[in-house]
């Protein structure tokens, strides 16, 4: 999985300053930053997900929820570049997407098969540097700021089996942030945690990719997650996968874990989605 993550672009040979908060061009041109044009995935005899049509705005926080079988997994493989559609295209910032990418970055559900094993916190955030060709020397200062960003400042010199589920998570997303991605696509990523360590994540997520404009498509199992993080959830049907409905969520940010999940709109649209699916 390391090397899904790492496998990228050959057009990053000069890394921008890390972390850096310049809007992206492509945004004020209108560009979208993803597109689905009428993309469908066949295996075999079996349609996987038939005709689907959808954008992503430039730093958009998209949920996807659906019913196992409705293809999410397939879908984030194909805005990764890891597989390409049977009809259709898949486009980022409007270039067709054809291979994995730095640019676009994922962060797995398992965490721990995620990390190597023999290196460090700082070591296995090193392993992004090294993928960008970031000099030796530069490297020491951007591991620094990342480990302070997510909070791991105190076990740079720990390995992964002597981290908490949750901070393995965290280091996963350090690396992440440290190929500087437009894109970050979350698979199920805090499916595994109990209840105080995923919301912790929820927040510091949202609170990162908003700092620096990142655009993030999360998958979900849980309707009040993508509610909670979403700016749009898209509501999948299964066999085969397609779109049910796209739901502004309308919520401004920031959000509470407590007083945004009593809000009305959120609980009028867990009420919503939860009949879209019912049946499914």
């Amino acid at each position: 999985m390391t090397e899904l993550l790492l496998a990228g672009s050959k057009t990053m040979s000069h890394p921008a300053p890390l972390l850096s908060a310049t809007a992206n061009p492509a945004s004020k041109s209108g560009v979208a930053a993803l597109t689905l044009d009428r993309v469908s995935v066949d295996f075999g005899k079996r349609t996987v997900i038939s005709t689907m049509d959808f954008e992503v705005r430039p730093g958009e926080f998209l949920c996807l929820v659906g019913p196992s079988g409705c293809g999410k997994t397939t879908l984030l493989r194909l805005l990764a570049g890891l597989m390409t559609p049977t009809t259709g295209e898949v486009r980022f910032y409007g270039e067709r997407i054809s291979e994995p990418s730095l640019e676009r970055a994922i962060v797995f559900q398992d965490y721990g098969r995620a990390l190597l094993p023999w290196r460090t916190v700082s070591g296995n955030i090193a392993l992004a540097f090294e993928a960008l060709g970031v000099p030796v020397a530069q490297r020491e200062a951007k591991i620094e700021e990342l480990l302070k960003t997510t909070g791991l400042s105190h076990a740079r010199d720990r390995f992964p089996n002597q981290l908490s589920g949750g901070m393995q998570q965290r280091v996963q997303i350090a690396r992440c942030l440290a190929q500087r991605p437009k894109l970050m696509l979350m698979d199920e990523p805090f499916g595994a945690l109990d209840a105080i360590t995923r919301q912790h994540l929820q927040d510091e997520v949202v609170k990162l990719t908003r700092e620096h404009g990142t655009t993030v498509v999360f998958i979900t199992h849980d309707l009040e997650e993508a509610i909670y993080l979403g700016d749009r959830v898209i509501v999948l049907g299964a066999n085969p996968g397609r779109i049910l409905e796209e739901v502004e969520v309308g919520i401004c940010h920031p959000r509470s874990q407590l007083t945004t999940r009593e809000d009305p709109r959120f609980l009028a649209h867990r009420h919503h989605l939860h009949g879209l699916l019912e049946g499914h």
